[in-house]
């Protein structure tokens, strides 16, 4: 063997053994590098384009991983490739979600013209679901499913059941709730694009405690009036949205039932600051059920105009009828009547007196910068006749901020209802205690209802039949946004229920069975009511919410007419899918 041979063969062997060794570090190399792509995964906050990678497959799986990428940020990951999400002509957004309850100031009946675009809401559900076929589909016809899930507890100074009351939404002290589970299906209009006509609309069910403030006499509200279950069904939102874009700024037209349109403070927990709600906003009206325009007209100005059932009624009432005994309070011809003010004669009476076409009309200002809202609202404007909520409602609301860490909303309402019985004259008290002659079923409206039907009002004398009652409130929200995730709030609030028939304070409400001697006892009270609470957010899905609240009256209307005062500590926990 030459040594040349030799040489070259030992050549070979070296270039064989440094190519295998290149291939092995390559080898690991690439398996390292397959080892930190698994373990690091990819940031959709960086790089929007691999959030669907991050999520991977499966439901469960998918949910779980979308509710990590969130924990600890203010805000879902942004598509840079998506649409414009407000009008070019709008002011820019009040507040952010987190840590206020809010983007815009609230502005009920529409979908926010100028500023709402189909899929919208950051749904970790959504998110589960949009690698599926089903999904996709949703997705593509602009179709979401969302919902929540809230709890809360309560410590308080009162020992009765219902005794927190007329505090609302934490009614019953020293015990644990199930609020709301909400559920959501929706297509919200594109309201920031000019191009074409476009439509929506929301079916929206709640089951919970807090169904008991959103019932509609005539919606499932047997469960309340009959049967006063703790926990109920409710649909509070169920309607068609039309939008215009070539009509001013834009024009939506609203049909079905919706949320009324006035107030600073909302029934469905995300919407609200604080756990608790104001007695201002507890006994107000809350839902309608008709027609709602909502135009607007430029930039800063918003008008509103809707024909509607009265309020939290059905379209129905306003032609429904029971048969009723006549009676002085509900007279008929030739009628005679007993010393207890009744007639063994019957009648046709609509159901509630108060279902009739009613008017709601609003008007919004917006400032250029986005810093300052006011809004006058009147709401639910008919002759005013006592019904289940027939409120007569007249108020407005500001919002202002002042920098990037206070703000404040604050509002002021009168509401009033017409001939509304008297729960101190003798022949009302009878005729609501009274048995139905001639087989007649109940002897005036309401009659009927065991639990929670509407109060009489104490009208300060023995004389009347009836009189006006008339509430006044007031309620402030002053804010400390702390940083992204936390919000500080401060609620002082006065309300005068002039005649106890919001809240029942010196009066008798319906289903209670007694009624008293006749005599004068008093005509409702003065509450005042000072709540201090902290809104801690985990992540945009997940929200905490303590709070302390005192309260006091001129009448001993707390822990079920027991004492003028009482401190409520609460909390809660609002958890989105």
């Amino acid at each position: 063997m030459s040594n040349k041979w030799r040489s070259n063969a030992v050549k070979g062997v070296m270039a064989v053994a440094i190519t295998a060794a290149a291939f092995g570090v390559a080898q690991n190399a690439s398996a390292e590098a397959q080892v930190t792509a698994k373990s690091v995964p990819c940031d959709p906050y960086a790089k929007y384009d691999c959030l669907d990678s991050y999520l991977g497959d499966g439901f469960w799986n998918r949910l779980t991983n979308y509710y990590k990428l969130e924990m600890g940020k203010d805000a879902a990951p942004a598509d840079p490739s998506a649409p414009p999400t407000r009008g070019e002509d709008f002011p820019p957004a009040a507040m952010t979600t987190p840590p206020m309850p809010f983007t815009e100031w609230p502005n009920g009946g529409n979908p926010g013209i100028g500023v709402t675009v189909p899929n919208m809401i950051d749904s970790p559900f959504m998110n589960a679901i949009a690698n599926t076929t089903v999904g996709q589909w949703m997705i593509d016809n602009h179709i979401q499913a969302y919902g929540w899930a809230n709890a809360g507890f309560n410590f308080s100074t009162n020992n009765t059941h219902g005794g927190n009351a007329p505090a609302a939404y934490d009614y019953s002290p020293n015990a644990p709730v199930l609020n709301q589970i909400v559920e959501y299906v929706e297509r919200l209009p594109d309201t920031v694009q000019k191009e074409h006509n476009d439509w929506g609309f929301r079916l929206n069910m709640i089951y919970g405690e807090d169904y008991r403030y959103t019932t509609s006499y005539g919606i499932f509200s047997g469960q309340l009036m009959n049967k006063n279950f703790q926990y109920g069904f409710d649909a509070v939102m169920a309607y068609f949205d039309y939008f215009i874009p070539s009509v001013a700024q834009g024009l939506n037209i609203r049909v079905g039932r919706y949320i009324a349109i006035p107030d600073i403070e909302a029934q469905l927990a995300p919407n609200n600051y604080m756990y608790s709600h104001s007695i201002t906003y507890g006994y107000d009206n809350y839902t309608n059920e008709g027609i709602l325009g909502t135009l607007a007209v430029d930039k800063n100005w918003q008008v509103q105009a809707g024909v509607t059932a009265g309020t939290d009624t059905t379209l129905q009432h306003m032609w429904t009828t029971n048969t009723i005994n006549c009676s002085v309070l509900y007279p008929c011809k030739g009628a005679t009547y007993g010393t207890n003010g009744l007639s063994t004669q019957t009648q046709g009476m609509l159901q509630d007196p108060g279902a009739k076409p009613s008017f709601t009309g609003a008007i919004r200002w917006n400032s250029d910068d986005g810093k300052t809202s006011a809004q006058a609202v009147v709401n639910g404007l008919n002759s005013g006749q006592w019904g289940y909520n027939n409120l007569q409602w007249h108020g407005f609301t500001l919002y202002h901020t002042f920098d990037e860490h206070w703000h404040i909303s604050t509002e002021f309402y009168n509401e009033f209802q017409k001939n509304v019985p008297n729960s101190q004259n003798y022949q009302v008290q009878q005729i609501y205690s009274g048995t139905p002659g001639a087989g007649a079923g109940p002897v005036a409206p309401f009659a009927q209802f065991a639990y929670n039907a509407p109060n009489l009002a104490a009208c300060g004398n023995t004389v009347a039949l009836t009189c006006r009652a008339m509430a006044n409130g007031s309620v402030t929200y002053i804010n400390y946004q702390i940083d992204p995730l936390n919000n500080l709030s401060f609620r002082p609030e006065f309300y005068w229920d002039m005649q106890g028939q919001r809240t029942g304070a010196g009066n008798a409400p319906l289903g209670a069975g007694v009624y008293g001697n006749g005599s004068a006892v008093g005509s409702g009270a003065i509450y005042r009511n000072y709540a201090f609470g902290w809104q801690h957010w985990f992540s945009p899905q997940i929200e905490v919410r303590p709070e302390v609240a005192w309260y006091s009256a001129s009448a001993p209307v707390f822990n079920n007419g027991q004492t003028r005062y009482q401190t409520v500590w609460s909390g809660d926990i609002i958890w989105h899918w």
